[in-house]
């Protein structure tokens, strides 16, 4: 997520950042996520399974609430009527395909809002509660542990968005001509019955039906409509808050980058022709990134630009990143760097964010440096030169410690500052190895800031203790040296 950071700005602009400022806001072996699409369920058994609740929360270090535990989910098929301005806006049923982990007498869904009309597991009816935002299903038989599984939702009502004290609304999103989804980092829920964690990905398949008149927009490959229902697939496993759907009046347009990714863009035409030339870039900043941090890790790219002037951030929804009212080439490049770092090398806690957001903003510095502009150790020195009481000193980058401090100045700037101090440790040529060995073996999967941190170590043969304790999770503003 790109946050605007007005108060940053303005004290970077103090020391002489007008031009660059103005043209931008702010185990040794990977873990397995990537699920199979595909596999048999398991054989029943002739003796009848127990089983045991699934956890109610998997005890991240920030929202220790969120997510579920007993199963695996693998994939979501989600048919949605979305009908804006009326009073059941959203209706329609969730199907998860899951796989359990363990022998399931019950297990959770993340719901806010809604009235859940039926829930059926494997076709059979089950008992459900709600307390909450916790959907809890109780299918008729208990599930053995291996067992594949299918746990369909149908629901339906007027979706309304999550505010936590100190964050950014997220979730659904009411605009004056439909709704946009702005997931991060638990706003999922606000649309669908998921398993709201980033510790679990599954692929997808989203069919809206809307209003003549309105497009319906998500992620993925675009599978065409029918009549006025359009439908989206994404075979890449994605975890929820990296999903979106925008609803109003859009332009679709579709194009090929060279090396044959799918672009499709869909514009609200009050955005244009800022908006054109703003998405003519994507196939430049996916080459770049490509040279600079790897081959692109999907099968779509894209972008939606939608009008809302309450939309002051924009967000790395998978292969088709989600703007606002900022249209500048460094937004873009911040978030087609989380293509990368974020949604492909995915969190697996919310206190290692840096790793998307830090990195995110160092893309940025690559591209400035790499484009004539300023330096990434110019950015560096003009942000060490903000004085030590400033926000952004007040607490460590790879640490933070609530909601309210996941998506701030130290995460994103501090982040970056990490890694250049990095860089300057290891040579240029160590890091850049280390950028692209990071997304090569890490791929698909859900790191650790201690993965990195011994990759950093093992590629360059340096001992980087002293820098990642001084710069990561040192207090207050470092002393330089």
């Amino acid at each position: 997520m790109r946050e605007p950071h007005r108060r940053f700005i303005a004290a970077a602009l103090s020391l002489g950042l007008a031009a660059a400022c103005a043209a931008c806001s702010p185990d040794d072996s990977p873990s397995a996520d990537a699920k199979p699409s595909s596999s048999k369920k398991a054989s029943p058994s002739a003796t009848p399974v127990r089983g045991t609740p699934g956890a109610t929360g998997l005890q991240d270090s920030i929202y220790p609430s969120s997510g579920n535990g007993g199963y695996d989910a693998i994939h979501y098929d989600l048919a949605l009527n979305v009908v804006p301005k009326t009073s059941v806006v959203l209706a329609g049923t969730s199907t998860m395909t899951a796989r359990a982990t363990q022998d399931l007498s019950r297990f959770n869904l993340d719901l806010s809002g809604f009235t859940v009309k039926t829930v059926t597991v494997d076709n059979k009816k089950a008992a459900f509660t709600r307390a909450g935002t916790e959907l809890t299903v109780t299918p008729a038989q208990a599930l053995a542990k291996g067992a594949e599984f299918k746990v369909a939702v149908t629901y339906g009502g007027n979706p309304k968005s999550l505010k936590r004290k100190g964050e950014t609304e997220e979730g659904w999103l009411t605009t004056d001509d439909g709704a946009l989804v702005m997931g991060e980092p638990l706003g999922a829920m606000t649309w669908y019955p998921v398993n709201d964690t980033v510790r679990d990905p599954a692929t997808y398949d989203i069919a809206v039906t809307v209003p003549m008149g309105l497009t319906a927009v998500s992620v993925g490959t675009y599978a065409g409509k029918d009549g006025n229902t359009f439908r989206w697939h994404d075979e890449d496993p994605t975890i929820p808050y990296q999903v979106t759907l925008a609803v109003g009046k859009f332009e679709l347009s579709t194009s090929t980058t060279k090396s044959g990714i799918p672009v499709v863009n869909a514009i609200d035409p009050r955005q244009n022709p800022k908006a054109r030339t703003f998405v003519a870039k994507i196939p430049e900043i996916i080459a770049w990134g490509e040279k600079r941090f790897g081959p692109y890790p999907f099968h779509s790219a894209g972008a939606i630009v939608d009008h809302d002037p309450k939309l002051g951030v924009a967000l790395e929804t998978i292969g088709r990143p989600l703007y606002g009212k900022a249209l500048d080439p460094e937004v873009m490049v911040h978030e087609y760097a989380h293509m990368w770092f974020g949604d492909s090398v995915r969190l697996s806690d919310w206190s290692d964010i840096w790793l998307n957001e830090g990195f995110a903003t160092y893309a940025e510095w690559l591209w400035s440096e790499d484009h004539g502009s300023y330096s990434a150790k110019q950015w560096f020195d003009h942000l060490y030169e903000i004085p030590a009481g400033d926000k952004l000193w007040a607490y460590p980058p790879g640490k933070p410690v609530k909601g309210s401090q996941v998506f701030g100045l130290p995460v994103y700037y501090r982040g970056a500052m990490v890694l250049h101090q990095v860089r300057k440790a290891v040579g240029d040529k160590a890091f850049f190895k280390i950028l692209k060995t990071w997304t090569a073996e890490r791929k698909g999967t859900s790191a650790t800031t201690a993965q990195f941190i011994a990759l950093c170590e093992k590629t360059s043969g340096k001992q980087l203790d002293k820098v990642f304790a001084t710069w990561l999770y040192g207090k207050g503003k470092p002393a330089r040296g």
